[in-house]
C-alpha cells in the first residue's frame, strides 16, 4: 500500500466489514427521514421547527406537514444532478485521454492547465487559508511528468473501468473484491502532497460518476457517524479518524483506502436505491453516486457544530482534502 498511515489489517477482514455494514444499515434510516424532511438540509426540519417555536413562545403544537418522500427525493436528485455538471467539462477536458497524450511533450504545460483549469486545485491554491501553504508548497515543486503519469493513469482506470462494466450486473457486487480498485491504492494513481485520496476521487467521480464515488472528507465524517462512532475493536480507534495526540487534534482519516471507502458507498448506495424504488424514484446509473455524495454531505453537516468542534484543536490543521 501507499498510504504511510494505512489503517490496521482488521478492517480488511470479512466479520470486520460485515460489522461495519451492519451498523450502517441500523443508522441508515434516521439519516434517510431527516434527509428527506430537511430536503437534504436545505430546509428546517420538523424537529427544528418545533425547537424555534419554543424558543419563539408556541406552545409547539405546529401543524407539520408530512413530506411526498418521492417528490422530494426526485427534486433532491435533479438539484444534485444539476450542481454536480456545472464544471464537469472543466475536469473532462482536462483529463481525456488524447488530450493528456498531446501533454507528453510539455508536461510542464500539463501542470499549468492543472494550476488554472482543475476546479478542486485552482480554488485550493488560491485560497487564502494558512493551513494551505503546505499544499501550495507541494504543488510548487511537484514534478510535471510526475503529474501528467498520474493523471494518465487515472483517466485510464476510470475510463477502462466504465467500459468493462457496460455488461455487468454492477449491482451483483456482493464482496470487496468484486470492486476491483486495489489499484487505485497504489502509487501509480497518487503524488503524495498533490493528489491524495480525496482530488483523486474527485478526478475519477467527474469521469465517470456511474463507478465511482467522491471520497470527500465530508464522506469520511459521514461514514463514522453512521457506524455511530464506533471502533469494532481496531486498536487505533475509528478507522475513520485520525488523532494526533500531541496536538489534540482528531481530524477526518485523509489516508483512508479508496476500494474500502467505495465499497461502503457501494452499500448506501444500495440502501438509497431501495428507499426510492418504495417511492417509485429512479436513480440514474450514471450519476448513481451524486446522490451518494449529497447524502454523506448532508449527514457530516447535521453534525458541522460538533466537528468544528472535534477538529479545531490545534493550528496545524491538515489539508485534509487532498
Amino acid at each position: 500500500m501507499y498510504y504511510p498511515n494505512n489503517i490496521e489489517e482488521i478492517c480488511y477482514e470479512e466479520h470486520h466489514i460485515k460489522r461495519i455494514l451492519t451498523e450502517i444499515k441500523a443508522n441508515f434510516y434516521d439519516y434517510f427521514n431527516l434527509f428527506i424532511e430537511s430536503e437534504a438540509g436545505t430546509i428546517l426540519s420538523a424537529d427544528q421547527v418545533k425547537k424555534l417555536a419554543g424558543k419563539f413562545g408556541s406552545d409547539g403544537t405546529i401543524k407539520i406537514h408530512k413530506k411526498n418522500t418521492g417528490i422530494v427525493l426526485k427534486r433532491i436528485i435533479a438539484e444534485g444532478i444539476e450542481k454536480f455538471e456545472r464544471n464537469r467539462e472543466a475536469y473532462i477536458g482536462l483529463l481525456d485521454e488524447e488530450a493528456l497524450e498531446e501533454y507528453e511533450d510539455n508536461p510542464a504545460g500539463f501542470k499549468s492547465s492543472l494550476r488554472k483549469d482543475c476546479p478542486i486545485i485552482r480554488v485550493t491554491l488560491m485560497s487564502k487559508a494558512k493551513e494551505l501553504d503546505k499544499y501550495r508548497y507541494e504543488f510548487g515543486i511537484a514534478n510535471p511528468n510526475e503529474l501528467l503519469t498520474v493523471c494518465q493513469n487515472l483517466s485510464s482506470f476510470a475510463n477502462t473501468y466504465a467500459k468493462e462494466r457496460e455488461d455487468f450486473e454492477y449491482e451483483s457486487i456482493s464482496v470487496l473484491a468484486d470492486l476491483k480498485f486495489e489499484a487505485l491504492d497504489t502509487e501509480d494513481y497518487s503524488v503524495f502532497g498533490v493528489i491524495g485520496g480525496g482530488i483523486k476521487s474527485q478526478f475519477i467521480y467527474k469521469l465517470q460518476p456511474a463507478y465511482f464515488p467522491y471520497r470527500s472528507k465530508e464522506a469520511i465524517w459521514a461514514l463514522w457517524y453512521l457506524t455511530d462512532k464506533k471502533t469494532f475493536e481496531c486498536e487505533e480507534g475509528s478507522q475513520f479518524l485520525m488523532i494526533n495526540v500531541e496536538k489534540s487534534l482528531t481530524n477526518q482519516n485523509y489516508f483512508y483506502p479508496y476500494e474500502l471507502f467505495s465499497f461502503y458507498a457501494y452499500q448506501v448506495y444500495l440502501l438509497l436505491k431501495k428507499e426510492a424504488e418504495k417511492n417509485n424514484v429512479h436513480i440514474h446509473d450514471t450519476h448513481r453516486y451524486v446522490l451518494v455524495d449529497q447524502f454523506f454531505t448532508f449527514i457530516a453537516k447535521a453534525h458541522d457544530e460538533d466537528i468544528k468542534f472535534i477538529s479545531s484543536s490545534s493550528e496545524d490543521k491538515p489539508y485534509s482534502w487532498i
